[in-house]
């Protein structure tokens, strides 16, 4: 792996995000209404260009984007992430139709995607799915949607039927597109699972919006016999799980490059703070302590974005150690970044608390990141089976 320093082009590019996001995107999330999707906001990250470079940037790029847009608006940079993570299997397991029906205007920011692998029953593990897909053996695809409206019936005839329930899934229930998926094989864990694309206008297919500590849309979905065809998997019947590990081993060392901007952000306020308010017959920067625990949070962040760093460019050259790279730093990252928001607050004291400043809003913002793709308990088991299956396969 190189040392990692940033070359002038790439700096000047995270720059300019960082800009962006403070006088175009901040305006656009200010306006937004909490726990739902912001459309305004997404089409904007479509007119900048950003959400077509999910699908031409590599991972370490993708940190990059992640990292910049958190740093001034954590709203814009979620935006951008959820469309990455639903959309990503279209784009690496979809069909030429599928594509070109989806991925142009995901991209352009007019159509809103979403991941559905998370179940009431099945979160940490992603191989106990109940969402059934059972088969169809009509395969007449006749069930109506409200109103009967044709346009919601799948292009062909239902091969199978999605039974079941999805929950905590970012941008749902007001999503045009998600990801599903779906168990098509009773009892073969992680080896009966197939990936589906399915419109939201799908018949049988309703939502609820779920009040989160955090702002973000997020909701639970219902399935109530939901056709789907052939024409609807994403990559192959039954391999589903490779799809959705692939798209976490992409997106994983991105949510820590989400948390390395948030904490970024905490310690630049920190520092302007600490310079500033007179404490002591002095300015708080000159208390050991405080200079002491200034110190402690650059050294974590920095150690962070490098590890987020590495983990992305390990997955740009497809090395073998991807998986554990990327529990790493998503681990590394989002632990760090809880520690140096909290490490932020208590340094500013009580105005840190109050509704609308910077550190109340990143102090709500930061907690969800050491849950959502796999929480840190779930990282900590994979970089330990990596470790094990490497030492194994040297004997």
């Amino acid at each position: 792996m190189p040392a990692f320093s940033l070359d002038p082009s790439q700096t000047a590019w995270c720059a300019e995000l960082r800009d962006l996001a403070a006088e175009r995107l901040r305006p656009l999330a200010d306006k937004g209404e909490p726990g739902h999707v912001n459309r305004p906001l997404v089409a904007e990250l479509g007119r900048l260009g950003l959400l077509e470079r999910l699908f031409t940037s590599g991972a370490f790029d993708l940190c990059l984007m992640r990292e910049s847009l958190a740093h001034s608006c954590t709203e814009a940079e979620t935006a951008l992430a959820l469309q990455g993570l639903g959309a990503h299997p279209v784009h690496a397991h979809g069909t030429r139709a599928q594509r070109e029906r989806w991925l142009p205007r995901v991209a352009e920011g007019s159509a809103v995607a979403a991941f559905a692998l998370s179940e009431p029953g099945a979160g940490s593990d992603a191989a106990a799915l109940e969402l059934r897909a059972e088969g169809d053996a009509a395969g007449e695809g006749d069930a109506a949607g409200e109103g009967g409206s044709p346009a919601a019936e799948p292009d062909g005839p239902a091969r199978w039927r999605l039974t079941g329930e999805k929950c905590w899934i970012s941008n749902a229930p007001e999503a045009d597109f998600y990801t599903v998926f779906a168990r098509t094989t009773p009892d073969a864990g992680a080896r009966g699972v197939t990936a589906f694309l399915v419109p939201a206008d799908r018949p049988g297919l309703t939502g609820t919006g779920l009040d989160m500590l955090s702002p973000h849309p997020i909701g639970s979905l219902s399935f109530d016999a939901v056709p789907v065809t052939a024409d609807d998997v994403l990559g192959e019947p039954d391999r589903g799980f490779r799809v959705a590990m692939g798209t976490l081993n992409l997106f994983r060392p991105s949510v820590g490059a989400f948390a390395v901007g948030m904490a970024q952000a905490a310690l630049d306020a920190t520092l302007v703070h600490t310079a500033e308010r007179d404490a002591f017959g002095g300015k708080l920067r000159d208390l050991q302590t405080v200079a002491h625990q200034v110190a402690e949070m650059a050294l974590r962040t920095e150690a962070a974005r490098l590890m987020v760093y590495a983990a992305a460019t390990a997955y740009d050259e497809k090395a073998p150690d991807v998986p554990g790279r990327a529990a790493m730093a998503k681990l590394l990252a989002t632990e760090t970044a809880q520690y140096v928001v909290d490490s932020a607050v208590q340094l500013h004291g009580a105005r840190a608390l109050r509704h609308g400043h910077l550190l109340e809003h990143l102090y709500r913002e930061v907690r969800a990141p050491r849950i959502y793709e796999g929480a840190s308990e779930v990282q900590r088991g994979i970089i330990a089976k990596e470790l094990y299956a490497t030492m194994e396969a040297g004997q």
